[in-house]
């Protein structure tokens, strides 16, 4: 069992899911393997049979001449000779190879017999102790030999003389019919062998289109929808109509994605000009007033802050789409990170009355876009921010290893729960919408985040403990991709 267990792990991955037996490959050959085998051992079976009949008719047929004829000839005999003697003499006549007669009288006692050179001695004395042997002939096994039995009675002018018993050893004849049996058993298996593979092979070769697809489908995403095509060259008509539609689909897909991230720039463009326009008014609005009353400059704070915050998702849209449509441009430079780190501390301390400690042990440079990274450090303060108590502070902590550097952001706030730390970075997504809302938050801040540091050629991720606090980690690369 270990050892399956091993040979099992050991296998190629793509041949492993072939020959998983819930795969319809799996199923298909070892159905018509199935039926394959159950139609050609049906045939071997009956052929079996036929050739087992055919030689026992061959060796019945002549004993049974033989019984028929025994007592015909004794009677013959028997007008000029003595009984014993005509017994004799039929017997004589009658012997051939490998046949052994005698005949008993209703007493029981020996009337006549063969010489039967061919048989041994302890075989001639236990058929010649046999009290009963059937009408019609048969084969018995007997010592390891095959013999063919068969009794018939004597009549001599109308009077029962007595019982003629006939027994041939037939044994080298039923060895090679084993012996063919046991061949034609051999030839069958590896023919079931060889059909098994040849059908297992075909077979996979017609599915190979849709794991062709299947892959397909699992490889693209929204940016590859325009270019991805599925091209069938020796596939069934049916899988070759299949792959069209799915061409089809992807097509509509694409002009659907495509679609959509216009619409969605095209509406932050449009609205992001008109609400930075009313934010200006009702900022110098508020600024200017004397004469309005707590309530009403309360709403006018309130309308400000839904403005800003507005506006800010209308930035983040806009970011994104540009991202999607291959827009956004990156200016990649190599720059000193401790430089910048303590110019991003320095900024965030100011609007978050918060202490933010850099932490970093050497001068370390990285290949960057100086103000993406500084708009990626700011949105994850303040995400650290939002999320942990105001005594707390926020930690900037820069190294580098295996030639790249790591730049981790960590706060002691709540945490993040397992389950949502895989999601963190989908559009929209949060973790909890009644806090999300209280803090101001609209789930694009982390996605953001991640395409900006994926845009320099970096990768982010995220460890956290309920209760403890999270870690942000950075990635980047120290020199340019050759």
């Amino acid at each position: 069992m270990q050892l399956m267990r091993q040979f099992w792990r050991s296998i190629d991955p793509i041949w492993r899911r072939q020959l998983d037996p819930s795969s319809l490959q799996f199923r298909l050959t070892v159905e018509v393997a199935v039926l394959f085998t159950v139609g050609l051992g049906s045939v071997a079976a009956w052929t079996s049979w036929k050739m087992q009949q055919v030689l026992i008719a061959t060796h019945t047929q002549n004993i049974d001449y033989i019984a028929t004829r025994f007592p015909r000839d004794v009677e013959l005999y028997s007008e000029m000779l003595p009984i014993a003697t005509g017994l004799q003499r039929t017997i004589n006549n009658v012997a051939v190879p490998g046949l052994m007669i005698w005949v008993k009288g209703t007493n029981g006692q020996l009337l006549a017999q063969s010489a039967s050179l061919n048989m041994s001695a302890s075989l001639r004395a236990e058929l010649m102790s046999l009290a009963e042997m059937p009408r019609t002939p048969q084969v018995y096994p007997i010592h390891g030999r095959y013999v063919v039995l068969c009794e018939s009675p004597v009549m001599v002018e109308g009077k029962h003389l007595g019982r003629v018993y006939l027994a041939q050893d037939v044994t080298e004849d039923q060895r090679q019919f084993i012996n063919a049996i046991n061949s034609l058993i051999g030839i069958c298996l590896l023919a079931i062998a060889a059909m098994l593979i040849l059908i297992f092979l075909r077979i996979r070769r017609s599915l190979q289109p849709l794991q062709d697809m299947n892959q397909m489908a699992g490889a693209i995403s929204a940016e590859d929808l325009n270019k991805a095509r599925l091209q069938l060259r020796h596939a069934p008509s049916e899988v070759k109509e299949l792959a069209q539609t799915f061409n089809l689909m992807l097509s509509r897909l694409s002009d659907a994605w495509e679609q959509q991230r216009q619409f969605v720039s095209n509406v932050s463009h449009e609205l992001r000009t008109p609400l930075t326009v009313v934010l200006g008014y009702l900022q110098s609005l508020l600024r200017r007033s004397t004469n309005l009353s707590d309530y009403q400059q309360e709403a006018l704070a309130t309308a400000i802050s839904e403005t800003e915050r507005t506006v800010r998702l209308l930035q983040d849209l806009l970011d994104l789409a540009r991202a999607d449509s291959g827009y956004m441009p990156f200016h990649l430079e190599s720059i000193v990170l401790n430089d910048l780190l303590a110019e991003v501390a320095g900024m965030a301390e100011k609007f978050s009355h918060r202490l933010i400690q850099v932490q970093a042990t050497e001068e370390i440079a990285a290949i960057v876009d100086r103000d993406r990274l500084k708009q990626v450090l700011i949105n994850l303060i303040v995400n650290a921010v939002k999320y942990s108590e105001p005594d707390q502070w926020v930690e900037l902590v820069l190294e580098q290893v295996d030639h790249q550097a790591l730049i981790q952001v960590r706060d002691r706030g709540v945490g993040i729960p397992l389950q949502d730390q895989g999601r963190i970075f989908e559009r929209f997504y949060r973790v909890d919408e009644a806090r999300s809302r209280s803090t101001g938050g609209h789930g694009l801040g982390l996605a953001i985040v991640k395409t900006l540091v994926e845009g320099m050629g970096g990768s982010i991720t995220v460890r956290s403990t309920l209760g403890e606090g999270s870690v942000f980690e950075i990635t980047l690369p120290t020199q340019l991709p050759e």
